[in-house]
Parts: C-alpha cells; structure tokens; sequence
C-alpha cells in the first residue's frame, strides 16, 4: 500500500514511515493507516516529534506514534536507562529496579514492558504484583536498596494520559547529573533493535504487601500525638475517596494504625478505575472531583473529607466548619500542617535544633513566616519534590547539616520525614486527620486555626490560574511565546503597584529594578519568572512541567486589618486583579 504523506512536514513524514516501515506490530501499523485516512491533524500531533524524555520522566497522551505514551516508547525509555545504571554502576553484581504503577489504563501493561527490557539487560526487577501508590515505590527502592526505581502513572492528568517516573537510588526522583545523564542514553536508543527484551520472567519478582507492612511500621514514629489518637481517634468521622486511584490499598490501613477508625469511604470512588468514570479530571485542587465526598461528607455529618490523586501522592482537603464544608486550598494545608508539626514537636520539646523546612519558590511565605517564628529556617526549591529530595539528600552527605523535617507545595504535595523522598499523600492523610483531631479537643475546625495564624503573622491569600493550550505542536509553539513576551517587555509595575525586583530562573539572575542590581540565584535553571512588588506581593509565571499550561500565581499580604473577613475579602480582590493584570499583559 502506497501512503501519501505530501501534505506533511519533513519530519512528521519520516516518523511515520519509520513506523511503518519498521518492526512494529500490525495492529499499531493499521491504527496509523486509519488515521492518515480519517485524521490528519492526528498523525501530525502523533509524529511531528518523538515524546521527550525530560528531567522526571516521560509523560504523553497514550496512542500510536513517536510522540505518545505506548510500549515502544517505553520500550526505547527503558533500554536507556538501562545502559546509564549499568554505566554508572560498573562491575557491580545485583543490579535491581523496583517498578510500581498506578490504576491507569495501560499501567500495567506498561509496568511489565519495562520489567522484561530491564530484564532483558541482566538487571534484576521487583514489580509490585498489584497497583500502588508512588511514595510506596520511593520508600520500596530504599527498602529494597535499589538502583533505580520506575513508577508508571501519570498522577492527576486526564485519563487520556499516562507516564514514566524514575527514581534514583536514594529513592527521589532523578536530578543533576543523572537526569541529564539518562536522557542521553534514551536518545540515543534510535532504533527498536537497539532494546533487548526478555521474554521469560526469570529476572521478574512479584513484590506483595510486605513493603507496605514495612511503610506502615517505618512511618510510626512520625505520630505527634499518640495518646489523643489513640483515646479520641475513633470519635472523628473521616471520609476518605482515592479518586478511582491508588490510595485506596493503603490509606485505610495507615489512619486505622493511628487510631482514625472512623473511616466513612466513598464507594463510588474507592474502584480503581483509569477511566475514573465519576470525575471529569482526577485532581484533588479541583473541587469539582470533590463533589461526591462532600455530600458523604454532609450526610454523615463528618468531620473531614480526605481526597487522595490516583497515585496517591497529593491530597485534597475539606472540613465541616460552621455548619459548612470549607475547601482547604494547597497553600493553606501546608501552613497548617507546618503549624502542627512545629507547635507539636515544640510541645513535646522534639523539634530539633538543627531542624530545617523546605519548601517551593511559588508557595506561600506564610511556610517560612511561621517556621522562622520557631527558630528554624525554611529554603526554597524549584518546583517539583525531586528538588526537596535533592535538598534531603545534600544535608545527609553534610556532617554539620541541616535535619529536615517538614516540606510541602502549594500544588497539594508534602512530605513529613525522610522515609519517602517524594510527596506522599498517605502520611499526608493521617497527618490530616491529626491535625483536625488536635483542633477539635479544643474546640476548633482548622479553619479556625488558619484564622488564628493569620492573625499571628498577617493574613496570606494566594491563588493560581492556568492558561490552558492545546496537547499539540502549534500549542507548544503558544507556551513557549508566552514567556518570550513577559521577558521581552519585563513590566514595571501591575496596574498601579511597581515592580521591585524580577528573579530569573532562566537566567537565574534577581534583578533590583530601581537599581539595576543583580545577584546570582543559587537554584538549577527553569523557565520561571518571579516578581516583587512594592506591597509585598508576588507574582510567579512558569509553563507547567506536565500539562499544556502557563501557571500565573498570585500571593497578596496584608500584615494590618481591622476585620479578619473583610482583610481576607480584600486580599481575595486583590490577588484576582493581579491575575487579570497579568493575562491582559499576556
């Protein structure tokens, strides 16, 4: 059969071709002969390039196609990362990787396409049996003491999407100099016969629960108020839904070991499902996936409704305060939680005086206000907890460094303690239901408690939107225009509020406008721009490093008010004029 691919660029034709030309198997060849017939802007999204495997990973639309989410590409990923673990460890017998996945559709087909190309290279594999949630799988590689790790999941994008993460053997995602180390040797595996593949499981070892019998013991001593939980615990009605994902296996479990057995789960959403039929995106910073726990919520007249994302490494929040379910926002949750594990170790006079705090350059100051009123400093990271990883490990090799204990983001991701070197939604959970617990002995809802630190350290209001482009070549285009126009003609001022100084993580350059001066930013290079204003606010523009978005974040301070709910009001007005400031620059 003769194709013509005329009205196709140069490179979109040459990848086509190479698949079909190529051994590939038939059923993929016929998909992409009825999409040169019926779908041509398909074809052109599908091969216009090959899917990038960046700093974390690889993460697509699923499909046929040089630019999708399919087992040749996982394939060609893994043959890469392969070669670069037997480069960096040389000689070096008992070479493992622990795989885990998600409740996606294809996770696990893809899981095990992984397994038999690593396989296939002598390198020996633990595959979770069943799907589990990603920070098990970072914990699972220190357990196991691996090499690597690989997780596939595309955590809380739609269903149309799925992943590849890989995890270095400290059990954090992969940074300097192995993420860049990795991408070279995935592309330089141009060609399916570069893959070695196994086709027999020899090398393949079934991991059941007892990594998650070691999770749950490991994460014991990270309990701050034992007693309360024990003897109040089973008095908080907790509704948990995992979103159709992964958190289901252990979440449960980890609130019942603290005390928390008055679970109430949203059944509806407590299947896995990669289809995840009852939400339109799996993401719990969407209230709209909340829907159904909040009516679980109401009618059973809970305390709190706990919502993990399919791979259970970020969590959603709402509680019943005065009669209503309050939403509690990313930002909000980690002052709180840092609030809780401060003024708790504190209590217990366990708050190490070498403690330390991290937190992102687009989360909330509140973080570092509060955990400077403690006496310990809180640092800054690019976005991402490979960074947060990153900073764990440096202060590990660093005899007189510091001793993390709490990080979080503003995109509903923390982490308490060094068990897990990625965010973790399970630990999360349980941390959730203490701090709740904790407010309700004294008679409080953490939306009180949230009040109480805004009128400790002035009120903080923060809010994100996205400008959304489409998954395709002429969308890419789009994203990237945007930050060439906001670093072109650099503003001044937002409406009537000057600049005071720019940071560029691309440049990595803090630039005092008044001025002129400079000071060098000591964080890796990212497309961020980060603004100071002269009221104390701060605004954050940066491509998502997942979705087809430009995020522009707004933080609004306001340190004196008369009234907490107008102050609260007025800042919410605040950072909304901002945002639209922004987008009409834009």
């Amino acid at each position: 059969m003769t194709v013509d691919l005329g009205a196709f660029d140069e490179q979109t034709r040459k990848n086509v071709m190479s698949w079909l030309d190529g051994d590939y198997d038939e059923e993929t060849k016929e998909e992409i002969r009825s999409l040169l017939d019926d779908d041509p802007q398909a074809v052109t999204d599908a091969f216009y390039t090959s899917l990038t495997f960046g700093t974390g990973g690889l993460r697509g639309i699923m499909g046929v196609g040089s630019n999708r989410m399919n087992v040749y590409t996982v394939r060609a990923a893994t043959q890469g990362l392969a070669n670069y673990i037997k480069e960096q460890f040389p000689g070096e017998d008992g070479l493992s990787v622990i795989i885990g996945y998600d409740s996606r559709n294809n996770s696990d087909i893809f899981s095990m396409e992984a397994a038999r190309v690593l396989a296939g290279n002598g390198i020996k594999v633990y595959r979770f049996s069943a799907l589990r949630p990603t920070p098990l799988v970072s914990f699972g590689c220190r357990h196991k003491g691996c090499n690597a790790a690989i997780v596939i999941t595309a955590s809380h994008n739609p269903k149309e999407y799925n992943g590849y993460k890989v995890y270095w053997s400290d059990g954090g995602q992969i940074i300097a100099p192995h993420d860049k180390g990795i991408i070279e040797e995935v592309n330089k595996v141009t060609d399916l016969s570069m893959v070695k593949y196994a086709d027999d499981g020899a090398l393949v070892e079934d991991v059941d629960t007892d990594i998650d019998d070691a999770y749950v013991s490991a994460v014991e001593d990270l309990v701050i108020y034992p007693e309360d939980n024990k003897s109040h615990g089973k008095d908080l009605k907790v509704v948990y839904s995992s979103l159709h994902g992964t958190g289901v296996t252990l979440v449960p479990r980890l609130l019942e070991e603290w005390g928390f057995t008055g679970m109430i789960p949203v059944e509806e959403q407590n299947v896995p499902d990669g289809n995840f039929p009852t939400v339109e995106s799996p993401n719990p910073e969407e209230q709209s996936a909340l829907k159904l726990g909040i009516k679980k919520m109401i009618d059973n007249d809970a305390d709190v409704l706990i919502a993990t994302d399919p791979d259970a490494d970020r969590v959603g929040v709402v509680v019943m305060h005065g009669g209503e379910p309050r939403f509690i926002d990313g930002n909000q949750l980690g002052c709180l939680f840092m609030y809780h594990v401060c003024e708790g170790l504190t209590s217990h006079d366990a708050l190490p005086e070498d403690a330390a705090f991290i937190k992102s350059i687009v989360t909330t100051e509140l973080f570092r206000t509060i955990a400077e009123a403690y006496g310990r400093p809180c640092f800054d990271v690019l976005c991402g907890f490979k960074y947060y990883a990153g900073k764990i490990h440096e202060w590990e090799q660093q005899n007189d460094g510091y001793r993390y204990i709490f990080g979080g983001e503003d995109s509903y991701g923390y982490l308490l303690g060094t068990h897990v070197r990625d965010k973790d939604a399970i630990i999360a959970s349980a941390m959730v239901c203490e701090a709740v617990l904790h407010a309700k002995l004294q008679g409080k809802t953490l939306i009180d408690v949230l009040h109480d630190l805004y009128k400790m350290f002035g009120i903080h209001r923060e809010k994100l939107e996205s400008l959304k482009f489409p998954p395709t070549k002429e969308g890419m285009a789009q994203m990237k225009k945007v930050m060439a126009t906001m670093r072109k003609a650099t503003p001044t001022h937002f409406g009537d509020v000057a600049v005071t100084a720019l940071e560029d993580y691309k440049t990595l350059t803090k630039t005092e406008l008044a001025t002129g001066k400079t000071e060098k930013i000591d964080l890796p290079q990212s497309d961020v721009l980060r603004f100071w204003l002269a009221d104390g606010s701060r605004i954050v523009v940066r491509p998502s490093g997942t979705e087809p978005k430009v995020k522009l974040y707004c933080s609004v301070v306001m340190k004196d008010f008369d009234d907490l709910e107008e102050g609260v009001a007025a800042c919410d007005m605040r950072c909304q004029k901002l945002i639209d400031t922004v987008k009409n620059l834009i």
